[in-house]
């Protein structure tokens, strides 16, 4: 059993407004990439919360996904909130997908080739790139959580995965959409559906 795991703890300080509840097609950011998930035959999807956090654990839930808070989402930085969701994960997942709540542009066949070269290889790490540049989501199994567990802040998630490198399995994909984000406004009226 693979799951999803999306960082949406943020407190959106650059975008100036909550960006998971910005308005995404017929949705909103976060349940736009809740949908992705599930599309891709993603069961079992849990959404680390802590900015705006009622109003994100509505859509999560609303769209199907579990929620975890993380208390220290104010004064942490996201390696916290990987750990808290981590940690919130069913015991039965072997596997677990890292999400970005603002990258709405991820799509449904870049989960599936990510899980499909998982089922295949059984690689610890699988990191989609585009030209040469690391992406998400990106899939850690199980057997190097507590190496994550043991992480502690300045260290980030970037940090992990060089310390890890000779672990990962790369996949070059030809869509930049591993690399897209939203951090402000500009980059929401830019990409928005």
């Amino acid at each position: 059993m693979i799951s999803a795991l999306i960082l949406a703890a943020g407190e959106s300080k650059r975008m100036g407004t909550p960006k998971m509840l910005l308005p995404w097609g017929e949705t909103t950011v976060l349940g736009q990439v809740i949908r992705v998930f599930n599309a891709a035959a993603i069961n079992d999807v849990i959404v680390v919360t802590g900015g705006a956090r009622e109003a994100v654990e509505q859509i999560a839930e609303a769209s199907g996904a579990r929620t975890v808070f993380n208390q220290d989402y104010a004064s942490q930085e996201m390696l916290n909130s990987l750990q808290a969701g981590l940690h919130a994960m069913d015991p039965n997942a072997e596997a677990a997908l890292i999400a970005l709540g603002d990258q709405p542009q991820i799509q449904e066949n870049t989960v599936s080739v990510i899980v499909e070269k998982y089922v295949q290889t059984g690689a610890s790490l699988v990191v989609p790139s585009h030209r040469m540049h690391r992406g998400h989501p990106w899939l850690i199994a199980r057997n190097l959580w507590d190496a994550l567990f043991r992480m502690r802040s300045p260290e980030t998630p970037r940090d992990f995965l060089h310390q890890h490198a000779q672990q990962i399995l790369h996949i070059e994909l030809d869509t930049p959409t591993i690399l897209q984000d939203l951090d402000t406004l500009e980059d929401y009226l830019k990409s928005r559906q």
